[in-house]
């Protein structure tokens, strides 16, 4: 199947009262193993490579770029590439060219102004070249103070900001944390539908692994759309290869490889059922 735009799947799941999972590669087990879950579940999927993940590998997005593009198109169900949390404007600027169909640009820790500044300028660029571009407002950043009130994403500041900006997705502060290994967070979801009334894209969770599935279905209720989903795939992978290495016997990477790709595509089968509605959406990004 074609690559589809991020923005046919993020459009599609607001239109149909969805949430659109998008999840993080690193390597290329993950690239197949998100595909395959989301061909098992019947939906759309969106890959992300954050600059996390070009960073490791040696600063080059191409090759990981094309490696999941090459799942991509031999999946059964539409899937979208995504640039993730760029702050690097050189790396945005390789964005197109890589066969990115929209990014994730990071301005968070400026001060509001010039968040503002280098986020339009972000946009502009993007929309040049047919990108669809997500931003955020607010502080999600790791677990250390991102519960408090007063890092979330204000609504009438979220609807100025997007209107100043000119941005096609926000991603907003509303309880959620990075790179948490346990789903204890607790959302926002008053302040979810508040934004969702007052700011006209699509809003996006970041930091989902941390959420429970009943909090993400309320979530996707109350108006979120895109849902950033990674570490929870990790702690799935990695435990498998825990439980694999066990044997001192075993060198061949594939041994290992193997059993932690079936736990990956186990969460994302899951997860995008969770976030569709137990899987009845379909596999339509139209």
């Amino acid at each position: 199947m074609p690559l589809v735009s991020t923005q046919q799947i993020v459009d599609s799941a607001r239109a149909r009262g969805v949430g659109a999972g998008a999840f993080n590669v690193i390597t290329l087990e993950h690239a197949e193993a998100i595909v395959t879950g989301a061909e098992q579940a019947g939906a759309p999927v969106i890959l992300q490579i954050s600059e996390n993940a070009v960073k490791f590998h040696g600063g080059r997005l191409t090759p990981i770029a094309a490696a999941a593009a090459a799942v991509a198109r031999s999946a059964a169900v539409p899937v979208s590439l995504h640039l993730d949390h760029v702050e690097d404007t050189a790396l945005l600027h390789q964005a197109a060219d890589a066969g990115m169909s929209s990014v994730m640009f990071d301005a968070s820790k400026l001060d509001y102004d010039a968040n503002v500044a280098a986020t339009r300028a972000a946009a502009e660029w993007a929309h040049e070249r047919g990108l669809h571009l997500e931003a955020e407002l607010g502080e999600v950043g790791g677990k250390d103070g991102a519960h408090a009130p007063g890092v979330r994403t204000d609504p009438a500041e979220a609807a100025a900001y997007v209107a100043a900006t000119g941005v096609d997705a926000l991603a907003v502060a509303v309880g959620s944390s990075h790179a948490m290994t346990t789903r204890t967070a607790k959302l926002d979801h008053g302040l979810i539908g508040k934004l969702r009334e007052a700011v006209p894209v699509p809003l996006v969770l970041h930091g989902s692994s941390g959420v429970a599935d009943d909090e993400l279905r309320e979530a996707v209720a109350a108006g979120i759309v895109k849902v950033n989903i990674g570490t929870i795939l990790n702690v799935a992978f990695t435990g498998a290869v825990r439980d694999t290495l066990r044997d001192p016997s075993l060198v061949d990477p594939r041994k290992y490889l193997a059993p932690a790709r079936v736990e990956m595509t186990a969460v994302v089968r899951r997860l995008l059922t969770v976030l569709t509605g137990a899987g009845d959406a379909g596999a339509s990004a139209s």
